[in-house]
């Protein structure tokens, strides 16, 4: 591993990231690039314990950049899911509105968006780690300041020490509350999400209906999104406005299969069948609240404990998640190693101030955006029916 000399404010510091998403393990990579002793605390038992979810796009200006950046440019291109970057919008009737075409994959254009399997692109990321970096079975409970440095203390009972700290551990942060008190606000709109294994047998016609493509299937007031996974299983999301206290009022059991299953082809019982069939496939639903930070959220910098993507700036999804998170591993990076800051307060505070007026851009799009997608008029169909169109 190629390594940069010359780093001061890094120099014998034990570094902890808290959190082995795509933001965390970016952000891993990219100071052990520059030399700093760096490890991952990640609660799941070991690397294959849990599914990873739905594909992730990376774009050219975010994920894409930070990808070269890192040295991994060529490791995506070997792991991409090529095709899975299309769209298709249908109605409720299965209808097709939208069918983009497919083309060259072209990663010098910069509306090229290649999707990712989540799972693919968490190996190929600690495959490019140094041995050892990343620390499974290490649920964060609770940390304490030793002088100028942290005590770390997890669920299995180990502890650890750190000087620098950084919570890339989502939107559900322990580390978050060492930073600020700024609580996360409820967008008005939920996912019912389930996933799929096979697909192909357990639900044809749906499989055949999303041919490897992002489907939207749209009608007023709800929205079901359906997504390819790298392992031949489908993700699904079933989304519409919610009351904030619906999960805890609604009388759903959501570890019973069979009462979620029966709910969902209530509320889309005008639909067409095919996507009962998909519901029916999946023994394991989730319901999501989907909540976000204030996007003009603020707070002093601390001077060795900062945050990364949801942790820091939880927005309702867009298709920027993933890539801010790892923009702000970059800045961070960059920050940390640069000898313009005389301590590391200072580097963390500048990072800090460029993260939060990105994501407050991102994060006002995002809210803005979310109703049209979990409970779209008819306008809003049109509009993104012409806007697919002009594509």
């Amino acid at each position: 591993m190629e390594t940069i000399k010359g780093i001061n404010l890094l120099e014998n510091k034990k570094i902890a990231i808290l959190g082995a998403g795509p933001g965390g393990l970016t952000l891993a990579r990219l100071l052990q690039m520059k030399g700093a002793e760096v490890k991952v605390y990640e609660r799941d038992f070991n690397q294959n314990s849990r599914v990873q979810g739905s594909i992730v796009d990376l774009h050219f200006d975010s994920g894409l950049k930070v990808m070269k950046e890192a040295g991994l440019i060529e490791a995506f291109k070997a792991n991409y899911m090529k095709g899975a970057d299309r769209y298709r919008l249908v109605d409720k009737d299965a209808n097709i509105f939208v069918e983009e075409n497919t083309s060259e994959d072209d990663f010098d254009n910069e509306h090229f968006r290649p999707e990712i399997d989540r799972g693919a692109l968490r190996n190929m990321l600690i495959e490019n780690l140094l041995p050892e970096t990343v620390v499974w079975n290490s649920q964060f409970l609770s940390m304490n300041k030793i002088e100028s440095s942290w005590e770390l203390k997890f669920q299995n009972g180990n502890t650890a020490f750190a000087d620098i700290v950084i919570g890339a551990d989502g939107y559900r942060s322990k580390v978050r509350s060492y930073v600020t008190d700024i609580k996360a606000l409820y967008s008005g709109a939920a996912i019912i999400q389930g996933e799929i294994e096979n697909p192909k047998i357990d639900c044809p016609e749906i499989y055949e209906l999303v041919d490897n493509a992002n489907l939207i299937a749209m009608d007023i007031g709800k929205t079901i999104a359906v997504q390819p996974m790298g392992n031949g299983g489908l993700t699904f999301y079933a989304a519409s406005l919610y009351a904030e206290n619906w999960l805890e009022s609604n009388g759903i059991d959501f570890n019973n299969a069979d009462e979620v299953y029966n709910y969902l082809i209530k509320y889309y019982e005008d639909w067409n069948p095919l996507f009962f069939e998909l519901f029916k496939s999946c023994r394991n639903f989730v319901m999501r609240p989907l909540n976000y930070f204030p996007t003009d959220q603020k707070w002093e910098p601390n001077e060795n404990v900062t945050l990364i993507g949801d942790a820091a700036h939880l927005m309702p999804p867009s298709g920027e998640g993933v890539n801010t998170a790892m923009l702000d591993a970059l800045d961070l990076s960059e920050c940390l190693s640069s000898a313009q800051f005389s301590d590391l307060k200072s580097a963390i505070g500048t990072f800090e101030l460029k993260m939060r007026s990105r994501a407050e851009i991102l994060g006002k799009d995002a809210i803005d955006g979310i109703q049209d997608f979990a409970s779209p008029s008819q306008q809003s169909i049109d509009e993104l029916v012409e806007m697919f169109k002009s594509k």
